[in-house]
This record gives C-alpha cells, structure tokens and sequence, in this order.
C-alpha cells in the first residue's frame, strides 16, 4: 500500500467546535394525488420521538389517528409466556385519534397530499368551492405537542365539527375551546390527551362532547397526550399524573403561537436531518414530476429513479428522527405509529434482530443522540433482567440476558435469546466508538459491557478439547436448540472484542482484559462446510436449498466485524457461498445473473433485503448491494414507502439505510474505507456528513465511480487512516479539525 506523508497533502483549518462538514439538503417530499383509505400503506407519519401521528388527508372528513410510545398493556417485569392482552406481557395500544368533519361540501380539485421528511411538515392542499385550501401538520420535540393548521385564501371557509376519541374507551369532554380525556389502563398506567383549537374570525363552541365551528377564517388546533409511565424499576415503571403536564405545554404552545411553534420545529428537525446528503444520480423529469406512488411502480417494473432511492435513504433517517428522541423510548417494531390495540408481536421490542436494525443507521447517518433512547431503555432494563435470569439459569448467575420480546416495563416474553444482551453491548459499544466520549464509556458503556462479559465467564460451555461455546442455543429462526451455534458464538466473541476495546481506552482491569482475552482466544471459530459454505452450526447440516430469511450465521460479516474480506478472506469467500445460497442461487453458476428476481422465497421480506444488502457491501459486492435496495423497494415497501414485513414494520426502513451508508462508506477495522461497494448504477455522486468510528465525518465526491475529493472533519482528534482501493494514508487530526484533501491527493486515490 502507498504511504503517503499527510503534511505534504493536506490543507487543515483547525477551529472551535463542530461545523457540520453537510450541505444543506434540498426539501425531500414523498407526495400523492387522492386521500389515503388505509393506515399502514397509505397515511403518512409525523412525530416527535414521543408523540406521532398519522394523516389521512381526507377532504369533506379528516383523520388523525395519534400515538404516545409509552401507552402499553401488560403487567410489570412480566417473565415467561407472550401474553399480549390487558395483563401479561401485554402490547403497544393505540391512544386515540381527532375526527374534523366539515360542512362545506362540493367538488374538489388539484388536491394534493404530501410529507417533507426534510423538514416533517405534512401538507393537505386542494380548492373547493373558488377556495385553496392549505393543511399543516407537524410533531414539535422542542414544545412537546402536535399542531395543526387549517387555512384558506377566502374568509369564512371552515365550518364543521371535531371530536377527540380514546382508543382506550375513556370518555370524552369538551370545555371553552378544548376537548380532553383521561383514563386508567387494567394495569394502572394512566393516560390522558388535550385538544386546543384556536380560531380567527367566525365562532367556536361546545356541542355534547365535541367543538362546533362556523364561518372561521383559520384554525390552530394544538394536541399533546401523555401516561404516568417512568422509566425505572425502583419506581415501579410510574411517575406522576400525565394531565398537569399536559395543560402546561399546551399553554406555552398556545401562547407560542403557529408561527414560533413551526419554527421551532423546523429548526430543530432539519437541523439533525440536513446533517446528511446523498446524491447518488438524477432521476428524468418525467419521472420527478410523478407522485410517489406511481414512481414506486415505475421502479418495480425495472425504472430507473435515483431520486427514489435517495428518498428511501432520507426516510428511514427521518423516521428514526420521528421515533427515537432524547428522554424518550425507543423505535419499537412499528416505530411509534400503531392503530391497533392488538399490533402484529404486540409492536415491541423483538431483539433477535429487530431493534438492533433499528439502529444500525444511527451512528454513521450522524443521527447519534436517536440512539440514546436504546441505550437508555437497555439500562433500565437491567434490574428485572437480572431477576430473570438468575431465575431462568441459576441464583449464583452474575450479569443478564433477555428474552426475544420485551416491553416497557421489564417484561421479557417469548424464547430466551440467550445471546441478546451480547447483541445490546454491541449498540453501547458502538455509541462510545463513533462519539469517542470517554466519560459515557467509563460512565455508561462500560459497566454494561462488563456484567454481561461476566455472565458469560459464568455460562460459557468448556468442551473437552478446551474450546468454549455457547450452550443452548439457537439461529435465529432457524433449526435445532444446541451448543455452540455460530451466529451465538459469533455475538460472544464481537462483547469481548468490544470489552478489550473499551477496557484498553480506559486503561483499566487488566487482569480481566487477560481472562476476556483468554475466553476468546479459546471460544469454538467459525467453520467452512463441505460445499464450501459458512456453517450455521458446529454440525456441518447446512442445506444448500435452504431459503429461510434469517442470516443469522453472518453476523460475523455484518453488524460483526470478526470476517473480513481483508482479514479473514476465506471465510469472507464462505460467506458469499451461504448469501447466494440463502438467495435461492445456489448450484449456479458464478456467472449466472444475481437479479432480484431471482433473490425467491421467504428471502423477500422487508428486513431481509437492508440486511443482505449491508452483508453484500462488507463482502465489496456493490452491484448485489444495491439489487437488495431495489428488491425491497419493489417486493417489500408500501404506497406510503413503509416497508412491509409483511406485516408492516419499519426495521426495513432503518436497515437501508445503515446499509446504504456501508455502500459509500465502512469503518469496522483500523480503517475508513471510502467507496468499499460503489454499485456501477451510482457511477457519479457525492456524499456529504456521513460518519466513521473514532470520531470522525466525511464528505466526498466521485466520478466514474473513481473518489475525486474528500474533507474530513475530526471532532476529538487522533490518527485517521483512510483508504480508497488499495491506498490508504494516515492524517494526524486535531480536535475540532477540518481537512481538504487536495487535487495531488485526488490522484493518489484514484484505482
């Protein structure tokens, strides 16, 4: 490889603070021509990590159906069966949803319905009777309420009704200009919701339980919904009475007005969203001009549309925004958006695969602080874990594991996936690797790290020829129940590599960096099958015809970082073998067409194609990367570009996008590797605010698929080593350092 000194190439500006190297995005708009009939494919989302709601954009009659995260069924630290009704394990409900029905009628025209995912404002627009009429509708974190906007070009159009209704079965009541419910779930949470509706012009009034208004100029209506849920086991998982609070926020919105409040919003939101820009191509005018809906189409019959892509990249970041905010829960399988009070896996917390696909996008998308909530839940989480476990695998157990389901109140339901806390310490592990903040490492991460390392040193199955393996356990969801399974030894190896990683930033425990270092060295290794493939388990029963839709066995390539091209390549090779297998490409020649049609079976699922898509960029395949992109676009994802397990759950929508950054750029080894899977479809383009372990964000811009230009902004400083094909340097960065790479650079990287 070409060394090249960094001080001859390098022009630095070195500066306080952090300036976002990201140009602005251009506003991203998914939008359609006709009002939505159904919620999971065809309403569109807001919300504020806490708080979402979903629009229909109905004309004559209006829908916002709305969601709280912490409105949950079930009883406290529930240990054992999946019990999803009022008690047990119990779901994530629908909280309620405001009704408008308005009395104007006649024919309308040029309707149009839309969602800025730039900025998260939601538009209904259409004329009737001479009047445009404008909707507006967004989810504000800094004030903590939903507001809606209701306008027109004319005077005195608006006249109808609004009803506010729990899903809950709680009463209704309406008073001066706001409408209200309170109640108590079977398990004592309590839950409550306030409705504010401000007019100019014409009258508002009580009828029954519902607001009357005629002949108003315009309408703000202003909702916030709350539970007494806290996340703490010592408090019993309850805190305070949620309407106080209520009334508070919606008087400081009130007195905010509409024009601060969107303000506020848009600041805020863009201001984490526009930290990134992709672009990746530019899709033909005719096919910009089309509504979202049909652009789907076009692309599922074999279109073209960068744009489209680039809009699936944007979306799963602004979802993740959406769902996941500082204070809050987590995104559970649905995000935050559910209408049902019986939700597919009671909505929750499925950590074989499903929240950690969540979050994989977090870090390098530079959405870091929408990980704090998984972090946060993993750590109130531990108490009633502990007692599980100990129950489950004996008294003298140290450290904690889980179930594959879990609920917001310390309930574990369903199998044990013995290896799921491993999986939790990678996502502490990678918060502190991309942040590199070592007071949250001593603080936070690594007392986490270490109790679980602890429970393996105690669970840890010593085989007579000395190797150690996981007992017990399974491939997710997939064969027999027994020891040693791959993708467990797999996660168990990936905690005590992140352990060593940790202890040695901290520079502490070096006698139990020695024991770790020993466990892994000693732990069962992967393995290569007799038809070449990466074994699934310690027994070489691999099915070459074997479609199942978990790669389980692959987590060493990805979110893993213990195969490599680089490193391991013969297992990279093994990898690949068991991918196309699991494809349903098994048998053909190497030759053959890759294609998503030929991607068959129970492959064709909504989290399937991010992770395989993210498997094929570690293993340097961008052109079958990217075929996983457009498979999931045409099999997998809905009108409103929800993807579609089916049922609908939205780890498709997170997943691409973490795996459409690995395409562009990786940083799992001692390297950021630049343009590692650069599909031939994304010849040109450039990529802006992406980021990269050891506290770093890169911008760059490329050409016939060579890397042409590259800044580097360094937030706490430290050697960077970047690589492009086979050239890498190493830049000795400053804290707070920004880096342009000059034109004798350029050349040096190219191929």
């Amino acid at each position: 490889m070409k060394k090249i000194k960094s001080f001859l190439l390098l022009i630095v500006m070195l500066f306080v603070g952090h300036i976002s190297l990201a140009q602005k995005n251009e506003p991203v708009k998914i939008w359609y021509q006709k009002p939505a009939v159904k919620w999971f494919a065809e309403a569109l989302p807001i919300g504020n990590g806490r708080l979402g709601a979903m629009f229909f954009g109905g004309v004559e009659h209006e829908v916002i159906q709305f969601n709280e995260q912490s409105l949950w069924s079930g009883d406290n630290n529930w240990d054992g069966k999946y019990e999803t009704g009022d008690h047990g394990f119990g779901s994530y409900r629908n909280f309620g949803e405001i009704t408008i029905d308005f009395t104007n009628k006649g024919n309308f025209s040029d309707y149009s319905r839309s969602l800025d995912i730039s900025s998260g404002i939601h538009q209904t627009n259409f004329t009737m009777n001479g009047a445009i009429i404008s909707r507006e509708g967004f989810a504000s974190y800094p004030d903590q309420v939903m507001v809606f906007e209701y306008k027109a070009n004319k005077k005195s159009v608006f006249s109808g009704s609004i009803a506010l209704g729990s899903a809950q079965g709680a009463s209704s009541k309406a008073s001066g200009n706001s409408i209200s419910f309170e109640g108590e779930m079977p398990n004592n949470l309590k839950y409550a919701a306030k409705l504010s509706v401000q007019n100019k012009g014409g009258k508002v009034w009580v009828e029954g339980t519902k607001l009357i208004f005629e002949k108003c100029n315009s309408l703000v209506l202003i909702l916030d919904a709350r539970t007494n849920y806290k996340p703490d086991y010592k408090s019993n998982w309850r805190g305070s009475d949620p309407m106080p609070l209520i009334e508070k926020e919606l008087l400081a919105a009130e007195a905010k007005g509409y024009k601060k409040l969107r303000e506020a919003h848009v600041k805020d939101l863009n201001g984490l969203l526009s930290r990134v820009n992709i672009n990746i191509g530019s899709s033909d005018a005719a096919t910009s001009i089309l509504p979202t809906n049909e652009r789907l189409k076009k692309y599922a019959a074999g279109g073209v549309d960068p744009d489209l892509e680039e809009t699936m990249f944007q979306y799963g970041r602004y979802l993740l925004a959406s769902s996941s905010r500082p204070g809050g829960l987590p995104a559970n399988l649905q995000g935050l958006w559910n209408d049902s009070n019986k939700p597919a896996w009671a909505s929750d917390y499925h950590n074989n695969i499903n929240i950690q696909m969540n979050y994989w996008a977090a870090e390098s998308t530079n959405l870091s602080e929408c990980q704090l909530p998984l972090i946060d839940f993993i750590v109130a989480a531990q108490e009633p874990c502990r007692i599980a476990t100990r129950k489950a695998f004996g008294e003298k157990t140290r450290g904690w594991t889980a179930r594959t389901s879990q609920n917001i109140f310390g309930g574990n339901g369903w199998e044990w996936n013995i290896p799921a806390s491993a999986w939790y310490a990678q996502h502490v592990y990678e918060h502190w690797a991309f942040i590199k903040d070592n007071n949250y490492l001593r603080q936070t991460a690594y007392p986490i790290i270490k109790e679980i390392c602890e429970y393996w040193e105690d669970n840890l199955k010593t085989m007579p020829d000395g190797q150690l393996m996981v007992p017990n356990g399974w491939s997710p969801e997939h064969g027999p129940r027994e020891d040693g399974v791959m993708m467990d030894q797999q996660l168990v190896w990936d905690l005590f590599q992140n352990y060593l990683d940790a202890s040695k930033a901290l520079g502490i425990d070096v006698d139990y960096q020695k024991k770790v270092a020993d466990m892994q060295a000693r732990l069962a290794s992967n393995k290569i099958g007799k038809w070449g493939q990466l074994q699934e388990w310690q027994t070489d029963r691999d099915d070459p015809n074997d479609e199942h839709r978990h790669t389980s066995h692959l987590f060493a390539v990805y979110p893993g970082r213990q195969i490599s091209i680089s490193t391991t390549p013969e297992f990279a090779k093994a990898a690949i073998i068991s991918l196309r297998s699991r494809s349903g490409n098994f048998g053909k020649n190497e030759n053959t067409p890759f294609t998503v049609e030929s991607t068959v079976g129970d492959s064709r699922r909504s989290w399937t194609w991010p992770w395989r898509c993210a498997l094929w960029a570690r293993l340097g395949e961008g052109d079958r990367a990217e075929i996983m992109l457009r498979g999931l676009l045409k099999y997998n994802t809905l009108p409103n570009l929800f993807c579609n397990h089916p049922p609908f759950q939205l780890d498709g929508n997170f997943g691409i996008s973490a795996a459409m950054t690995e395409m562009l750029i990786q940083s799992q080894t001692d390297k950021i590797q630049l343009l590692p899977a650069l599909p031939k479809a994304w010849k040109n383009g450039e990529a802006n605010g992406l980021c990269a372990r050891g506290g770093f964000e890169v911008d760059m811009k490329w050409k016939d698929g060579k890397l042409e230009s590259v800044k580097l902004f360094s937030k706490v400083g430290g050697v960077c080593k970047l690589q492009n094909g086979n050239n890498v340097i190493e830049i000795k960065t400053q804290p707070g350092g920004r880096y342009l790479l000059n034109a004798e650079l350029k050349e040096t990287f190219k191929k």
